[in-house]
């Protein structure tokens, strides 16, 4: 058994295991996150989105890749690097806090939506909206301090995806290469 059929086996596991359980509310980002500690380097170890052109095809897969910092008041910097067919590729964006709702987001640049639903500061699920042109999609990525980690952690990862019907766009990357390089301070 292959270090690929493994991890599909192992993403089947807890698409299954969390097919069963009764539906939840999706978990709100918190006003009273702690954008200084949830800032900073972090892998992006897995992917589920609506966009089928989000992802390159599997042979072109890294680990992703994100940089957050605080820029000014009500300001996040984000940078995201993620493999393409051409190679590993940054994206920088500055988002605004939102006025009324607990997210960032900068609509000239595409971004309506930017929402850490979960974290413990050494993983998080960080939900994205992308709109421009009357396309619109929706990502969720989970966010890593570490290139692995823990079943409970991508377990919490897949049961979100389940609640936004995005779970059958999972794709776990695969953790022997990497975009870090790119953006890594």
């Amino acid at each position: 058994m292959g270090p690929g059929s493994l991890l599909s086996g192992l993403l089947s596991a807890l698409v299954l295991a969390t097919g069963s359980q009764p539906q939840e509310q999706l978990p709100r980002e918190s006003h009273i996150l702690n954008w200084n500690k949830f800032s900073g380097f972090w892998y992006i170890l897995a992917v589920a989105s609506d966009d089928q052109g989000f992802l390159p095809g599997r042979e072109w897969r890294k680990l992703g890749a994100s940089l957050v910092k605080v820029h000014k008041a009500g300001q996040l910097r984000v940078v995201l690097a993620f493999s393409r067919s051409q190679g590993c590729q940054a994206h920088t964006v500055i988002l605004r806090k939102d006025r009324k709702k607990a997210m960032f987001r900068n609509t000239l640049k595409g971004v309506e939506g930017f929402h850490v639903l979960s974290t413990d500061y050494s993983s998080g699920v960080v939900y994205v909206r992308l709109g421009r042109a009357g396309h619109a999609s929706r990502t969720l990525l989970f966010f890593s301090r570490q290139s692995m980690s823990s079943f409970p952690s991508m377990k919490k990862f897949v049961d979100i995806c389940e609640i936004l019907e995005l779970a059958n766009g999972v794709t776990v990357l695969p953790k022997d290469a990497s975009c870090a390089h790119t953006i890594r301070p």
